[in-house]
Order: structure tokens, then C-alpha cells, then sequence
């Protein structure tokens, strides 16, 4: 029985206890909580401030980069500009070239065919005239 009250006389100093504490301690939460939404806000408005200073330096770089590419894209084309001048250039050198060969080449060709013919011409005789002497022959 003894027991029984010395624990109930425990509890009741700790319930007593709980209850003394319980506004220091609320008021600790209190502060923690409002430390901790103070710390969040410094955050965010540290990271607006951050994201402000890029789209502002965005912004001011801007035009720069817009020239940069202009450049860019103007020597691009005129970079292919020259490629294809010169390729039409080079296209006209051999078109030119060809028409100065053309003559000399249908000459030679002609030439060939004159040459083949006169061999044809040629084998064609000596057959003929080996057929007129086999003929004129008697055999042996």
C-alpha cells in the first residue's frame, strides 16, 4: 500500500512537473518554429535576389549575344558563299577546258575509226585474197 502511494505521489510530482514545464516548453517550440520559418525566408528571398541578379545580367548580355550570333550566322554565309563561287568557278574551268579538248578529241576519235576501218579493210583483202589463191591452187 505503501508502494502504491509513494508511486502515485511520484506521478503526481511528475504530471505536476509536466505541467510547469509545458509553457516553457511550448514557448521553446514557439521559437523554433518561428527561427526556423525566419531561416526559410531568408533562403528564399536569397534565392529570388540570385535568380533576379541572372535574368538581370540575362537581359544585359542579351544584345551581345544576339550580335555574336548575327556574326556568326554572316560569316557562316559567307563562308558558303565563297565555297560555292569557287565551285562554280572551278565548274567553269573544266566546262572551258572540255571545249577547248572537244576538237582534238573528235579528231583523234575520227581518227581511230579511219584507223579501224583501213585495218578492217585490210584483214578483209588478205582473206580475200588468200581465198583467190587457195582457189587458184590445186591440191596436192
Amino acid at each position: 500500500m505503501r508502494d502504491q502511494k509513494n508511486q502515485a505521489a511520484k506521478e503526481a510530482k511528475r504530471k505536476e512537473k509536466r505541467i510547469e514545464e509545458e509553457p516553457a516548453q511550448l514557448s521553446s517550440q514557439q521559437a523554433r518554429r518561428q527561427t526556423d520559418l525566419a531561416r526559410e525566408q531568408a533562403i528564399l528571398k536569397e534565392q529570388a535576389g540570385k535568380e533576379a541578379n541572372r535574368k538581370e545580367k540575362r537581359i544585359e548580355e542579351e544584345p551581345a549575344q544576339l550580335a555574336r550570333e548575327q556574326a556568326r550566322r554572316q560569316t557562316d554565309l559567307a563562308r558558303e558563299q565563297a565555297i560555292l563561287k569557287e565551285q562554280a568557278a572551278k565548274e567553269a574551268k573544266r566546262k572551258e577546258k572540255r571545249i577547248e579538248e572537244e576538237p582534238g578529241q573528235l579528231a583523234r576519235e575520227q581518227a581511230r575509226k579511219q584507223t579501224d576501218l583501213a585495218r578492217e579493210q585490210a584483214i578483209a583483202e588478205n582473206q580475200e585474197a588468200r581465198r583467190r589463191k587457195a582457189k587458184n591452187q590445186p591440191p596436192e
